[in-house]
């Protein structure tokens, strides 16, 4: 299929820069990147300051690979750098990058028919996500994100990444304070917004829930006129943002709960902890059979249904593509058997109090009658209320009758004030030293969950242990 080009000049008006050094090369902004490694013939190679590295210092290696220009805030130190790469100077390299996606996505939308879907939630983003891009491919060509690709650079990434033709284009849209959304809705305004729960996940940047609330609502802000919102009314603050729905936009709801749009009935769960359930909407019902792990995915899954339906997806066609669907991120309540006949469960790329809620209620189903093991790392981005959630998970813990306790880092102990006093409690500060003190850990029979915020590295835990014992999925 056909790339569309442009030159040095046009990219400049597009991200807000000046153009330094023009070159003759015809330029993509197809998978214009922010590392040097993925540059291409032809690409756009932003560099980025970061914290650690001036993405800049990279410029000969992009160039090296084809890169067609460079977008910088330092043009002298790229000019010096590079003899031919054409040169666009801008005051923020990362605005300009989100500039680019949103000129790429108008010009997807001039070539054809693109439909936008926005999802946002303190949980399950992710999983609504691949669930959802799965029954869009069904339908057409559509890009979603790989992993949790879903901020400020995350975002612009996948928006780069999809090529003219694409029909669905699946985006998750996270935040840790108020804007976030509506920034992230600026580049790539919706057709269709899944409003997924209120938590309280980075509760340490936004301050409290009604926060949390107010910067979710955000991404109903960015549906264009005669967009559908898509709300989980199971969640009272969710239910709520109707009040921000202007008239030109279309409502429709989902409950795992209660009646609704797109609701469940009959949830049943296997020994497995995976859920059976009827699908209800419009006067039809379908029977539905998840291969996700997790009660609490009825709720991901009705989400993503509805979801295909407001794209104009047939009902049959997202409910059947969502049947025996199993995870396909990474740390996504993936179980493992290993060849000792211990489990595994990998829940770590994130945590929050109300994933962890989701994540231990499985260890219980799963390790029914086995010794159930949790290794859990801090949550992290609390704020002060910190230390009491997680005490609140130390009861969570105690009433699924966990048998061995493993926190991660310093801000997880006071979990081990409230877990049950016969449960077996150990404590390591990071991930180094909990890797040596779980080094024997599981025994043949044990159930094993890694829960925790990315930045905790309980996930790295979990691929060593995968990595050191023969595992496969079920």
């Amino acid at each position: 299929m056909a790339t569309m080009t442009l030159d040095a000049k046009a990219l400049a008006d597009a991200v807000g820069g000046v153009l330094v050094r023009d070159s003759d090369a015809a330029l993509t902004l197809l998978d214009a990147t922010t590392d040097s490694r993925e540059a291409k013939a032809g690409g756009v190679f932003f560099a980025r300051i970061g914290e650690q590295n001036d993405g800049l210092d990279y410029l000969p290696k992009a160039a090296g690979a084809g890169a067609g220009a460079v977008v910088t805030q330092n043009a002298q130190k790229a000019l010096d750098l590079d003899p031919k790469i054409a040169v666009i100077e801008v005051d923020d390299v990362t605005y300009a990058y989100g500039q680019a996606a949103a000129f790429h996505l108008r010009n997807l939308r001039e070539a054809g028919p693109v439909t936008v879907i926005g999802i946002t939630g303190s949980a399950g983003k992710t999983t609504t996500k691949d669930l959802l891009a799965g029954i869009c491919r069904a339908a057409g060509p559509t890009t979603a994100p790989v992993g949790s690709f879903n901020n400020e650079v995350g975002l612009p990434r996948t928006v780069l990444s999809a090529p003219e033709g694409t029909r669905y284009l699946v985006l998750e849209m996270g935040a840790s304070g108020v804007g976030h959304i509506e920034y992230l809705t600026s580049i790539a305004p919706l057709d269709v917004a899944i409003e997924l729960l209120v938590g309280r996940a980075h509760l340490g940047g936004f301050g409290s829930q009604e926060a949390v609330a107010q910067a979710k609502a955000e991404l109903l802000g960015g549906l264009v006129p005669g967009g559908v919102a898509v709300l989980n009314i199971d969640d009272s603050r969710v239910a709520e943002m109707t009040k921000y729905l202007s008239e030109d936009k279309k409502l429709l709801t989902f409950a795992a709960g209660q009646q609704a749009d797109f609701y469940a009935s009959g949830v049943e769960v296997d020994s497995n902890d995976r859920a059976s359930f009827t699908v209800h909407h419009d006067g039809t019902h379908s029977e539905l059979s998840l291969g996700l792990v997790g009660a609490h995915h009825v709720s991901n899954a009705l989400a993503a249904i509805a979801g295909a339906v407001a794209a104009g997806i047939p009902l049959e066609l997202a409910v059947a593509k969502c049947a025996g669907t199993k995870a396909t991120s990474p740390h996504r309540m993936d179980v493992r058997h290993l060849e000792s006949g211990a489990i595994v469960i990998d829940d770590a790329y994130n945590a929050n109090p109300d994933s962890m809620k989701a994540a231990l209620g499985a260890l219980a189903k799963i390790g029914k009658g086995r010794r159930k093991i949790a290794v859990l790392g801090e949550m992290l981005e609390l704020g002060p209320q910190s230390d009491d959630i997680h005490r609140e998970v130390g009861k969570v813990v105690a009433a699924n009758g966990v048998d061995v306790v493993v926190v991660v880092g310093q801000g997880a102990k006071p979990l081990l004030e409230t877990v049950s006093e016969r449960a077996e409690t150990i404590s390591a500060a990071d991930y180094h030293e909990a890797a040596s003190l779980i080094k024997d850990l599981p025994a043949s029979a044990d159930v094993i969950l890694f829960k925790g915020s990315n930045g905790s590295g309980v996930w790295r835990l979990a691929d060593q242990l995968l990595k050191e014992e023969n595992a496969c999925s079920h």
